[in-house]
């Protein structure tokens, strides 16, 4: 669980930032004096536009009368991290340098064992620290501990969600608990977000070093996964991401009410992997479907259908992910679910797999293999297909709790967007029941919703979706 606000250690001169509800002091006290630069630790929200963290930073840059200057650190081991994650990642750092030097914004990237990020902040004698949240459990540690050692102030800006999850300051159990506190809270901040120009721009320094990100960011990194290899159905970046977003808006979003539970069309805005990286901001893609919601190309219905999932199964997620410490595990479970799933835990299973079996895509089950390939294969898998994906692998593994495991590796290894609040929580309404309630009784899964290829199937054309990820075996 995050740390509690103290908006009494914010100094005066920036007092009123402390009326924002997205920022967090970790660490308080009066900024350094002298100083050279205020420093952005960019490390979820990889992009300069609409950078909830960033404009915090330029802002207290220009009361103090500082430039800015974003520091990455680039860590070899990264949790659950390949060599496809690290590729899609350097792709987005290169989209950062330019556009941070556009805006006037410093901007160093440093590899181990050159990037400890409090030799950085003496290296330019930063007057406080600003950063990004990740309510993950390992970012959320490296920030408790940090905070713990800095001398200067430092703070973190909640830049991922659309509405600060601080406002809510709890989880909830199903969407519709969550739907009438987030309504209330929209129109206060599904608002364009005000650039603002950085008074004092950065200048170049010679001296300080930054890594040529035109080599490869992994170079050295021996115990890097680099089996999962770089997928070219994605590529990483602001530029990226926005270019998809347009193309979404203006060819699939009028239609997207119609085929988004089509797996086999591309009626979806496939933006997740920019999401998880942070390469767009949820709020540039809210108000790109406003916009089109305002000029009559899309219906009111779209707008919100769209909105629901962007906004509302997302930030549920990342509460989910904030307030469970078990949010990977089985130990998550609702308790009417775990009652009911350790009641059927010796149910007959129609098949048994391995783990490897399910990884290699080798079940009697061509449309979850296709699925499975599509993960593999593209890095990303079909929202539709992720429900069915995992709730086979409850009815196939040799208990729910190993399910579970088995959907977080999976998951988390092969997709872009692994490793998220979003898979979790996904993985977590599949499998133990979480966000959703219960349902009729069935072997197996009990009271947790089940599904049947044969009733799936019947949603859309599953043929032609299994055509299109076929078995690349002889």
């Amino acid at each position: 669980m995050s740390p509690t606000p103290d908006r009494t250690q914010i100094p005066i001169e920036l007092s009123h930032l402390g009326d924002n509800p997205r920022v967090l002091v970790r660490h308080g006290g009066a900024p350094r004096r002298p100083a050279r630069c205020v420093v952005y630790w960019m490390q979820r929200a990889m992009r300069t536009v609409d950078n909830p963290a960033l404009e915090v930073a330029i802002e207290t840059g220009n009361l103090l009368g500082l430039p800015v200057v974003i520091f990455f650190g680039v860590v070899p081991n990264y949790p659950n991290a390949n060599l496809r994650h690290y590729h899609f990642l350097a792709q987005g750092l290169r989209d950062v340098r330019e556009d941070a030097e556009e805006r006037g914004v410093g901007f160093v990237v440093r590899r181990h064992p050159e990037n400890r990020l409090d030799a950085f902040l003496e290296e330019v004698q930063a007057a406080l620290l600003i950063g990004d949240e990740n309510p993950c459990r390992e970012p959320e540690r490296w920030r408790t501990v940090l905070a713990g050692r800095l001398k200067i102030p430092y703070w973190t800006v909640d830049a991922d969600v659309v509405v600060p999850s601080r406002v809510f300051n709890r989880s909830f159990v199903l969407l519709h608990h969550f739907r009438p506190r987030l309504k209330a809270e929209l129109p206060k901040h599904l608002v364009p977000l005000k650039g603002i120009e950085p008074l004092y721009p950065w200048k170049e320094h010679k001296s300080l070093a930054s890594f040529d990100l035109s080599a490869d960011i992994t170079y050295g990194f021996t115990k890097l996964d680099r089996t999962v290899r770089a997928v070219d159905s994605y590529t990483g970046g602001t530029h990226a991401a926005l270019k998809r977003l347009r193309e979404f808006v203006r060819n699939d979003l009028a239609g997207y009410d119609e085929s988004r539970n089509r797996p086999e069309t591309s009626g979806t805005s496939r933006l997740s992997p920019y999401l998880h990286f942070g390469h767009i901001s949820p709020l540039t893609i809210a108000l790109a479907v406003k916009k089109a919601m305002n000029e009559g190309k899309i219906s009111a219905v779209t707008e919100e259908r769209f909105l629901e999932q962007l906004i509302g199964w997302r930030e549920l997620a990342v509460l989910f992910v904030r307030h469970e410490p078990n949010y990977d595990n089985w130990e998550c479970a609702a308790p009417w679910a775990r009652k009911t799933l350790l009641e059927h835990a010796a149910d007959s299973r129609p098949h048994r797999y391995t783990f490897e079996q399910l990884e290699r895509a080798e079940t009697a089950d061509e449309l979850w293999n296709a699925a499975q390939r599509q993960m593999v294969s593209t890095g990303w898998m079909h929202n539709m297909m992720r429900m069915y994906w995992a709730k086979k692998i409850l009815e196939w593994a040799p208990d729910p709790a190993t399910a579970f495991d088995w959907a977080v590796i999976l998951n988390d290894r092969y997709e872009l967007d692994g490793r998220d609040p979003n898979g979790y929580a996904g993985i977590a309404w599949a499998i133990v029941g979480k966000l959703d309630r219960p349902w009729f009784n069935r072997p197996v899964f009990g009271l947790v919703r089940s599904m049947t290829a044969a009733s799936f199937a019947k949603k859309f054309d599953a043929d032609a979706y299994i055509r299109q990820h076929p078995s690349t075996k002889a």
